[in-house]
């Protein structure tokens, strides 16, 4: 499967009293790497709105085990691979790593959205584009 990396720079607004990453702040940081997955493969969030009447991918599950904490002024990389797909839903993997050592491991699922034929304003789940399930599935040398 495709994987992306990006490296995050720690800010001080990303931490808690301790010092540490506030955990939600994480959720917001892998959020973020699901858009960036998708990019890296040359589709930003207005292209697949216009050419899939894609509307967003809701997160309906999530998990985290966290290993190692990061501080402000650290640099962490993260990964971020799909794992799975199913009709409309595909669930993510998220590595972070602080140098080489595994600082956390998430997942998410999520659900592929467009408009609900009934009303626009309303999500529904439609099958996941074949296009994009074939560019996620590649490995790097050979996405986007």
């Amino acid at each position: 499967m495709f994987v992306n990396r990006r490296t995050v720079h720690v800010e001080w607004g990303d931490c808690d009293a301790a010092g540490i990453v506030f955990y939600p702040r994480y959720f917001a940081m892998f959020d973020a790497s699901t858009m960036a997955l998708f990019e890296a493969v040359g589709h930003k969030k207005h292209d697949l709105m216009a050419k899939y009447d894609f509307r967003g991918w809701p997160m309906v599950d999530t998990r985290a085990k966290f290993l190692i904490p990061s501080t402000f002024g650290d640099d962490i990389v993260i990964e971020t691979q799909v794992t799975q797909f199913r009709r409309s839903s595909f669930d993510i993997s998220h590595r972070v790593l602080k140098g080489e050592r595994l600082a956390i491991e998430a997942s998410e699922t999520r659900v592929w959205t467009g408009s609900h034929p009934d009303d626009p304003k309303m999500l529904k789940s439609t099958p996941i584009p074949a296009e994009i399930v074939a560019l996620l599935s590649q490995p790097n040398s050979q996405a986007g």
